[in-house]
C-alpha cells in the first residue's frame, strides 16, 4: 500500500532515508524515433557503440517489439503460475468432480452446489434471487442469510448447464485460488509496491496461504477474494482523489458485487482498511488535513449507492422470512490457539493434520498456520524496515486482528490462558455473525504485503552487490516458503446419484409442491439429497437440508443449522448410526405421518448402498409399510397417506 498511491502515508525515501525506494517498472523510458537510444550504463566502456537505427528499419522494429511484449510477457507469466499452481492444489478433485470431494468430508460442498442449481433456476425460470423453497420445505431458507454466491453462481449458469454443479464448484475453486492471486499481483504491481518481482511474491501468499488452502477445501466464498485489492486500492485512492464522486461509486460497484460473493470477508476489508489508516494517521497527523474531506465525501457517496443497491437483499436477509441474528454457539466460540501461527498448514508441504489438531476449530478453518520460519521472517522484516510508516501500520494491523482471531479464550496448546478482547465485541451487531477464527485472514495479507515490501527493499539494497542481493532474497524467501508451499488436497470418494434420479424415474412420482424424502432425511451430516436435487437443477423439493435458520423458526431469533426438529429425521440418522431397528408403536408412527404430511411427501427414497441400509429399510417399513426396490433404491410411495384430502 505505497503511498505513490495513497498519499496518505509517507514513501520511504521521504521518511527513511535507508529505506526502500518505489520502484516503477511499468513505464519504460521514452526515446524519440529520431533522438539516439540511451546509453546502457551496465556496458563496459570499450562496447562497440549500439547501430544506427538509420541503419535499417527492421532491427529497430524488433527492439520495439522485443521491449513492449516484455512486460505483458512477464505478466503472463506470472498469471500462468497461479493458475497452474491452483490446478496442482485441486487436481484430485478434477479428476472426478462428481465423484471426488476434500477428504474431510463436509456438507459445504453439497451446499454451494445447490446454490449455483439456484443460480440456474434464477437465469432461466426468473426465480426469486434470495430466498427458496425447494429445501426446508414448506419452510423455505433465507438465501441472503446463507452466502447464496450469486455474484459467482448467476456468472457460472453455462457451466453448471453443461457439465452440472460438480464441476462448476471445483471450477469456482480453481479460480478462486488463482483469481486471489492474480488481482493481488495486478495491484500490487501496477498501484502499491510498484514491483514485478516483490508483487509475485506478495500475491502468491494471497493467493495460496495455508489459509486459502484450508478453506479451499469446502469454501469458494471465503477464497474468491479477487475483489478485494481492488476495493483497498479504490479507498486508498479516495484519501487524495480530485475526483470523489466518480471514485466513491466505483468503489461503490465493487462493494456491491463483494456483498453477494461473501459479505463476511467484505466486513473483514472494510475493518482491515480502518485500522489501518487510523495506524497511519497515528503516526502522521498532518495527513488527515488534506485527506478527510476526498476520503469522507468519497465514502459518503459509496454508502448511498452501495447502500440503495443492497437496501432490499439486506431487508430480507436481517427481516425477511427465516431470518436470523447472530450465529449459532458452535462456531461463535472458534477461535486460534497462538501456536497455530507458528505451525505450518495441513494441506502445505511441512503440515501435519495430526500435529495441528485442537490449534485450529477444524481443518477447514485453519486461518493462521504461517510457520515458525515465515513468523519469524515477518517479524524480522518490520524490525528492519521500522522507519517505513506503512510497515509500521501493516504490523499494527496484522498484530490487532490476530489478537481477535484468537476468540473469546486464549489458549497455548490448547491450554486455555485468559480472556480474550474478543469477548467485549461479539455480541454487537454484525460482528455477533461473525467467525472469530477468520480474523487470522487479515494478518495472513498484511504480511503477504509486507513480504512484497521486504522484497522491494532487498531488490535495490544501497551498498551491496546486486546478485548477492537477490540470492540472499530468493533464500530468505524458500526458507519461509517452503515450508508452507501448497500441496494437492487429499481427497475421497462420495456415493454418486442414485440413477433413479439421474434417469428422471423421480419425475413419475414427485409434483410440484411435493417433496422426496430421503432417508436419512437431509441435515446437516446428511447433504447427498442436496446433491441429488442439483443434479436436476432443483426440480424437486427436498424437506430438511443444511442451512442456517432461526433458532425457533421465528425470524429475528438467534441462527442455528437446520430448520425446526424432526423426529423422523432423528429417528432415522440414529439407525443409520448406530444400525439398530427400534421398535415403534402407534403413537410414534402416526407422529412420523403427521412429519410426512407437513412436508407433503410423494416418495420415500432409500439407496441400496447407503450405509446400513437394511435396518433403515425395516425401520420406514414400520411408518409406512412395504417398499419395493426401483434401479438402485428402495422406493415407497406415500402420496395415498399425505394427501391434503386425507
Amino acid at each position: 500500500m505505497t503511498p505513490a498511491e495513497t498519499r496518505g502515508a509517507s514513501t520511504p525515501a521521504a521518511d527513511a532515508p535507508t529505506g526502500p525506494r518505489s520502484v516503477t517498472l511499468d513505464r519504460p523510458p521514452v526515446t524519440r524515433p529520431d533522438s539516439p537510444a540511451p546509453a546502457d550504463p551496465s556496458a563496459p566502456a570499450d562496447a562497440p557503440p549500439p547501430a544506427d537505427p538509420a541503419d535499417g528499419a527492421a532491427p529497430a522494429a524488433r527492439r520495439r517489439w522485443r521491449w513492449r511484449w516484455t512486460r505483458r510477457r512477464i505478466d503472463l507469466v506470472v498469471y500462468g503460475g497461479f493458475l497452474l499452481a491452483a490446478i496442482w492444489v485441486t487436481s484430485g478433485i478434477w479428476a472426478d468432480p462428481a465423484g471426488r470431494v476434500a477428504a474431510l468430508y463436509s456438507s459445504d460442498p453439497a451446499q454451494v452446489q445447490f446454490f449455483l442449481a439456484h443460480s440456474v433456476r434464477v437465469v432461466l425460470h426468473g426465480e426469486f434471487p434470495f430466498f427458496t423453497e425447494q429445501f426446508n420445505y414448506p419452510d423455505g431458507v433465507n438465501l441472503m442469510a446463507n452466502t447464496a454466491i450469486l455474484a459467482l453462481g448467476i456468472p457460472m449458469v453455462p457451466v453448471t448447464l453443461l457439465f452440472g454443479p460438480a464441476v462448476s464448484f471445483v471450477t469456482l475453486v480453481t479460480l478462486g485460488l488463482a483469481g486471489t492471486a492474480a488481482a493481488w499481483y495486478r495491484v500490487l504491481s501496477r498501484h502499491l509496491v510498484r514491483h514485478r518481482p516483490a508483487a509475485a511474491v506478495g500475491a502468491w501468499f494471497c493467493g495460496f496461504s495455508p489459509a486459502m488452502l484450508s478453506h479451499a477445501n469446502w469454501h469458494p466464498n471465503i477464497i474468491s477474494q479477487f475483489l478485494l485489492p481492488f476495493i483497498v486500492w479504490r479507498v486508498l485512492v479516495l484519501t487524495r482523489s480530485t475526483r470523489p464522486v466518480r471514485d466513491g461509486a466505483l468503489l461503490a460497484l465493487l462493494v456491491t458485487a463483494q456483498a453477494f460473493i461473501n459479505e463476511e470477508i467484505l466486513l473483514f476489508t472494510a475493518m482491515a482498511l480502518g485500522v489501518f489508516l487510523l495506524a497511519v494517521l497515528a503516526q502522521q497527523r498532518a495527513r488527515w488535513a488534506a485527506a478527510w474531506r476526498p476520503l469522507g465525501a468519497g465514502l459518503a457517496v459509496c454508502a448511498l449507492l452501495a447502500g440503495a443497491l443492497l437496501a432490499y437483499p439486506l431487508w430480507v436477509q436481517f427481516a425477511g422470512p427465516m431470518a436470523y441474528h447472530g450465529l449459532s454457539d458452535t462456531v461463535r466460540d472458534y477461535g486460534n490457539d497462538i501456536a497455530a501461527f507458528f505451525a505450518p498448514g495441513s494441506p502445505t508441504f511441512g503440515g501435519n493434520e495430526r500435529a495441528n489438531v485442537n490449534l485450529a476449530p477444524n481443518y477447514s478453518e485453519e486461518n493462521a498456520f504461517f510457520g515458525w520460519s515465515l513468523s519469524l521472517l515477518a517479524v524480522g522484516i518490520v524490525v528492519w524496515l521500522r522507519r517505513d510508516v506503512v510497515v509500521r501500520a501493516l504490523a499494527a494491523t496484522g498484530l490487532f486482528f490476530a489478537v481477535l482471531s484468537l476468540g473469546e479464550r486464549i489458549s497455548w496448546w490448547d491450554r486455555e490462558l485468559v480472556t480474550g478482547p474478543w469477548e467485549l465485541l461479539v455480541r454487537l451487531p454484525l460482528l455477533d455473525a461473525v467467525v472469530p477464527t477468520r480474523f487470522g485472514m487479515i494478518t495472513g495479507v498484511t504480511v503477504a504485503v509486507l513480504l512484497a515490501y521486504a522484497v522491494r527493499s532487498a531488490w535495490v539494497l544501497r551498498g551491496v552487490d546486486r546478485r548477492t542481493a537477490r540470492t540472499l532474497t530468493a533464500a530468505g524467501l524458500v526458507f519461509a516458503l517452503l515450508p508452507i508451499a501448497p500441496m494437492p488436497l487429499r481427497v475421497t470418494t462420495r456415493p454418486p446419484v442414485p440413477e433413479f434420479i439421474t434417469a428422471d424415474r423421480w419425475r413419475q412420482y414427485v409434483g410440484p409442491d411435493q417433496t422426496l424424502v430421503s432417508v436419512p432425511v437431509p441435515a446437516m451430516g446428511n447433504t447427498d439429497p442436496m446433491r441429488w436435487a442439483a443434479s436436476t437443477d432443483l426440480d424437486f423439493k427436498i424437506p430438511g437440508g443444511y442451512f442456517l435458520a432461526p433458532r425457533n423458526g421465528v425470524t429475528g431469533d438467534p441462527g442455528r443449522f437446520g430448520g425446526r426438529p424432526s423426529g423422523i429425521g432423528d429417528l432415522l440418522e440414529e439407525v443409520a448410526s448406530t444400525g439398530r431397528t427400534p421398535k415403534l408403536d402407534d403413537r410414534q408412527r402416526r407422529r412420523f405421518l403427521d412429519e410426512l404430511r407437513h412436508w407433503n411427501a410423494a416418495v420415500v427414497v432409500l439407496p441400496l448402498n447407503e450405509q446400513n441400509a437394511e435396518p433403515l429399510r425395516r425401520t420406514v417399513e414400520q411408518l409406512v409399510g412395504p417398499g419395493r426396490q426401483e434401479l438402485d433404491v428402495w422406493l415407497w410411495d406415500v402420496r395415498t397417506l399425505t394427501s391434503r384430502s386425507v
